[in-house]
């Protein structure tokens, strides 16, 4: 079962990757935009109609099963100790950061001030850390996969919490390209859970932005942040006048 989920996901990447969409696939198999859609949703392909996408990609099916392999072969996660090793360096943390956004080495020598001699340490110890594939010529190949994450409250994340968050939202958001929203009002658990949900789908939307923008020229890009906060909570300065007895546990 989790080798048809995997293959699946391999198939999506794949068709995104050579420029592909569902209204493509749909073409090249005779169906209707929604059975495609339904398709995918259900990870249900016969081998025969795996093997007719593929061909539409100029693939064999079993090029398709060695990129599910692959991808069944990168990082996830790192360790603890790894993540502390990042952020007790900045610049190794920084060309981290910019090789997961896409960057290409040559791009961060021109902008940044690291020395080649620098670089090729922070490439060595990332390619041990298995966040890239170190090739020859200082060339590399990410080995996070779509679904990396730092580690829940770990080193990375109370680091960017301690040093991005303020500096963040030291902003008035009145900027080209910027935008800040607050909303508060009384909703139900059910509507939380929707609005969740919803707000998942703009995460989804956002990793899909950023991975169709990856061939764009670098110099048209910006680094771009997104956050869009819920919690249960009430404003903290009135708590004090609150009566004994009437908060409610969420």
């Amino acid at each position: 079962m989790a080798q048809k989920y995997a293959l699946v996901g391999a198939l999506k990447q794949t068709l995104k990757e050579n420029g592909f969409t569902y209204d493509d696939v749909a073409k090249e198999l005779g169906l209707s935009l929604g059975s495609v859609k339904r398709l995918f949703s259900k990870h249900d392909f016969s081998l025969d109609r795996l093997d007719q996408i593929c061909g539409m990609m100029d693939l064999e099916l079993s090029d398709l099963v060695l990129m599910m392999q692959s991808q069944r072969d990168q990082t996830e996660e790192l360790s603890k100790s790894q993540e502390e090793e990042l952020v007790s360096d900045t610049k190794l943390l920084l060309t981290a950061h910019l090789l997961m956004n896409q960057w290409r080495v040559n791009d961060i020598l021109s902008a940044y001030e690291i020395d080649n001699l620098a670089m090729v340490r922070y490439l060595a110890r990332l390619d041990k850390m298995k966040v890239i594939d170190l090739l020859p010529g200082n060339r590399v190949k990410l080995k996070v996969s779509r679904d990396f994450r730092w580690i829940d409250k770990g080193p990375i994340e109370t680091f960017f919490k301690s040093h991005v968050q303020s500096d963040f939202l030291h902003s008035d958001f009145s900027g080209p390209g910027e935008i800040r929203v607050f909303l508060s009002g009384m909703i139900s658990r059910h509507s939380n859970s929707e609005l969740i949900r919803r707000i998942k789908r703009l995460e989804n939307a956002f990793e899909e932005i950023h991975k169709e923008d990856i061939s764009t020229d670098l110099s048209d890009k910006f680094g771009t942040s997104l956050v869009l906060a819920m919690r249960p909570w009430d404003i903290e300065l009135f708590e004090q006048y609150r009566r004994t007895g009437t908060y409610k546990k969420f």
